[in-house]
């Protein structure tokens, strides 16, 4: 009965025209508040994914690496107690250490990576070659693939191109004074450019195990890491902990999540953020919701007394203005989602939105929806409009109000 009330007191002509002005303003605030709130949140999701995705391209879903030092002991019994336990499909073994790249006049340092011939099986890095092929060569004849962050730093051009002169550290010098005796040098021929993401495009190059083997003199069972594709559809965090209690104490098991932590957690911290900032679009929207209600209160005076003299309670007269809170809160909510809806499928579809500058993987402003993040925004659009609605209704209830003029 409150809400039949509440709908007729919505849809009736009041005889203040403002009052119905002020209400359809609210309910337009609210509509636009949640349009708001869901567009920016996907859109937010779209550049989540679209990182998450480029970082799923370089990392591998899990990470084998030394609890302390930098390199792990990996023999043959190890690795195929890993590559035997359930939910790996497939692993590649990495040597990993900081290179001086030098073209000429000019240099740049670099985190080199050594892997073997599975890498393309568990980091996507072939669908990122931009120039040249992905090609690492031999011990004696080395390849090198780099990031375009490093093709600019050295002036490189795969048109004609030049050997790289590569130096590492000399693990046996006898002293660090000498520059010359602490570094093996070694010419090895670039192949191929790929880009991922800045981070990884101005910071890594890749070249073959066996030749970062060969210059840093490591034993044939030692690596930087081991890294792991997972099958589809297995709990990481599952197969993490059977490779832990399979390989003991010295040895950390890592996911994807836990090798970028801090870029996860601060991508998962701006969310809830801008979803704070733009509930203030909601909050101003409830200002005119509240001057709305109280306004109707008064047009309705003279229902309340009557209704009360029927013997209604406050609680049915405070209930009726709260049903009609929630119902401008309803009617706003639900345009606001159908044109959020609207709006992301037509970015998703047709990329109306463009992004500025050309330095970006692409164009446009992606756009991801999820499904929690209209439940939240409802749910946000349904409390602030009953915290907006109490006051009004709980005057309307306390208050007498006589029948006459």
């Amino acid at each position: 009965m409150e809400l039949l009330f509440a709908w007729r007191y919505f849809k009736s002509k009041k005889t203040t025209n403002v009052i119905n002005i002020i209400a359809w303003i609210s309910v337009v605030a609210i509509a636009v508040g949640t349009a708001a709130l869901i567009v920016i949140l996907s859109v937010f999701n779209g550049f989540e994914a679209l990182v998450k995705s480029l970082y799923s391209d370089f990392y591998a879903d899990l990470s084998v690496r030394p609890k302390m030092g930098k390199l792990i002991h990996l023999d043959s019994s190890k690795i195929g107690v890993i590559s035997k336990t359930s939910g790996v499909k497939a692993y590649s073994l990495m040597l990993e250490e900081k290179a001086l790249l030098r073209n000429g006049d000019n240099p740049s340092m670099v985190f080199l990576r050594g892997v073997d011939k599975n890498y393309p099986e568990v980091a996507n890095i072939k669908a990122h070659i931009t120039e040249g092929t992905y090609s690492l060569g031999s011990s004696d004849h080395p390849d090198i693939v780099l990031g375009i962050g490093i093709k600019s730093a050295l002036a490189l051009s795969l048109t004609s191109p030049e050997p790289l002169t590569i130096s590492l550290p000399n693990s046996q010098a006898e002293s660090f004074s000498d520059l010359q005796d602490a570094m093996n040098t070694f010419e090895i021929a670039q192949t191929g450019i790929f880009r991922i993401q800045e981070d990884f495009d101005n910071k890594y190059a890749i070249t073959n195990i066996e030749f970062m083997r060969y210059m840093l003199n490591i034993a044939d069972d030692e690596y930087s890491s081991m890294e792991i594709k997972l099958q589809s559809g297995v709990n990481p965090e599952t197969v993490q902990q059977k490779l832990k209690s399979s390989l003991g104490d010295g040895y950390v098991v890592k996911t994807r999540y836990e090798q970028n932590q801090s870029l996860f957690s601060i991508m998962q911290m701006e969310k809830w953020i801008i979803y704070a900032i733009l509930s203030l679009i909601l909050v101003i929207a409830a200002f005119n919701m509240i001057g709305a209600l109280t306004m109707l209160v008064l047009e309705k005076r003279k229902d309340i007394a009557v209704l009360k003299a029927m013997g209604a309670d406050d609680s049915v007269i405070r209930s009726i203005f709260l049903k009609e809170g929630i119902l401008l809160g309803v009617i706003g909510g639900t345009i606001g989602v159908i044109l959020a809806l609207v709006v992301c499928y037509l970015q998703s579809e047709f990329h109306l939105l463009k992004l500025g500058g050309g330095s970006f993987l692409i164009d446009y402003y992606p756009v991801k929806m999820y499904w929690s993040d209209f439940v939240l925004v409802s749910v946000t659009v349904m409390v602030v409009a009953v915290i907006a609605a109490y006051l009004p209704a709980r005057r309307a209830a306390t208050q007498n109000f006589s029948l006459k003029s």
